[in-house]
């Protein structure tokens, strides 16, 4: 499979569509100072591709520099699981794909994303975008954690790496389904027994509900759905999650995390699985081990994770989380930097923003691009 690419429709022959990837790094345009708080978004599994990094690490001393940072610590954890060291890869004249990768040990993908994304978060925070939250969605609460100092960063790729590993052993599949929480409830009550392992896993937004099960049982869902006109969307994944019959592997994984040093978060951290702040007495190898099982919708806690007037900014390679945030709320200002091609800068306290309104075609950042891709939208 092409690397960056995604399956469209079900069954053979299956049709590979490359995602399209912004060419050039633009600056954004002038706007008023903003004076609101800063978000960092930090994404699952399901929108992670290398190119976006590989593009810009030549045009931003500080995201290269970050990622040197970064893998110099995770790379130590990476041994341990059988993975060559990732940052002189990444770094190097030949780096690896995210499809690569994914014929790696186990845990290669997950220790990859876990160092970008952590890597773009600082690379941001040292140009002057310094988050005041950190909002996670599922494997992202690793990497947001990591961020406001709950572990090490070696820790912390230990965390990634332990999910691949368990994740990846169970087997399963997810698919994106077009309709939203009740569509969908619809949809698997009338897809039959063969349904009956399927389960919504997270609302992305009112249209979009990703499916986790068993790859039979997924076929079967994806077949009725087809019939029914409902556009359906295997993910590049090798594992089903957010599903109650990972209890067993969830339990492994607090029990991993359990023997780690993890402390209370030193920023807010939002955990859109759990809904909520964890404070400094939540269970933190519980709550990450909770978003193997539990499953989530994101436009019921999207309120109370973005305060009003925030600016939320995609910290890892992706724009799926982002344009879910817009078509949940197109007043909230948002930017996806390395997805859409334009790195901030100082641009949160320095004057330099997306400010919500249409640009005009000369000055068009990218932060305010609307979606045209679909099958790019998925969180998990």
């Amino acid at each position: 499979m092409a690397p960056g690419s995604i399956i469209e429709g079900i069954g053979n022959p299956v049709r590979v569509r490359p995602r399209k990837e912004a060419a050039t790094v633009r600056s954004a345009p002038s706007s008023p100072v903003f004076a609101g708080s800063v978000v960092h978004l930090f994404s699952g599994q399901g929108d992670f591709a290398l190119t976006p990094l590989l593009r810009l690490l030549p045009r931003v001393p500080s995201l290269a520099a970050a990622v040197a940072e970064v893998f110099a610590q995770a790379d130590r954890a990476a041994a341990e699981f059988g993975v060559a060291p990732l940052g002189p890869r990444l770094l190097g004249s030949s780096p690896p794909s995210a499809g690569a990768l994914a014929g790696e040990p186990p845990g290669a993908v997950q220790l990859a994303l876990f160092g970008v994304s952590l890597a773009v978060h600082r690379a941001l925070e040292a140009d002057g975008c310094r988050a005041d939250r950190l909002v996670a969605v599922s494997f992202g609460e690793i990497p947001a954690l990591t961020a406001a100092g709950c572990c090490s960063v070696a820790d912390g790729a230990r965390l990634a790496g332990r999910l691949g590993q368990l994740l990846t052993g169970h087997g399963g599949g997810m698919t994106l389904v077009g309709v939203g929480p009740a569509g969908t409830r619809a949809l698997l009550d009338r897809a039959g027994p063969a349904a009956d392992t399927v389960v919504p896993a997270c609302v992305n937004h009112r249209d979009e509900t990703v499916l986790s099960g068993p790859l039979d049982a997924l076929a079967a869902v994806e077949r009725f759905a087809a019939r029914k006109g409902v556009s359906v969307q295997r993910l590049r994944l090798p594992f089903m999650s957010h599903h109650p019959a990972l209890a067993r592997e969830a339990g492994a994984f607090a029990h991993y995390a359990r023997r780690l040093r993890l402390v209370p978060p030193r920023r807010p951290v939002f955990s859109v699985v759990a809904g909520r702040l964890y404070g400094p007495d939540n269970d933190l190898p519980r709550a990450l081990s909770a978003c193997l099982v539990r499953s989530f919708t994101l436009p019921a806690v999207l309120g109370a994770a973005l305060p009003g007037g925030s600016l939320a900014v995609e910290a890892g390679t992706g724009r799926a989380l982002a344009n879910s945030v817009r078509l949940i709320d197109p007043r909230q200002r948002v930017c996806a930097p390395l997805a859409e091609g334009s790195w901030l800068g100082r641009c949160p306290r320095g004057g330099r923003v997306p400010d919500g309104r249409a640009p005009s075609r000369a000055q068009d950042s990218g932060c305010r691009r609307r979606p045209t891709d679909t099958a790019a939208r998925r969180q998990l």
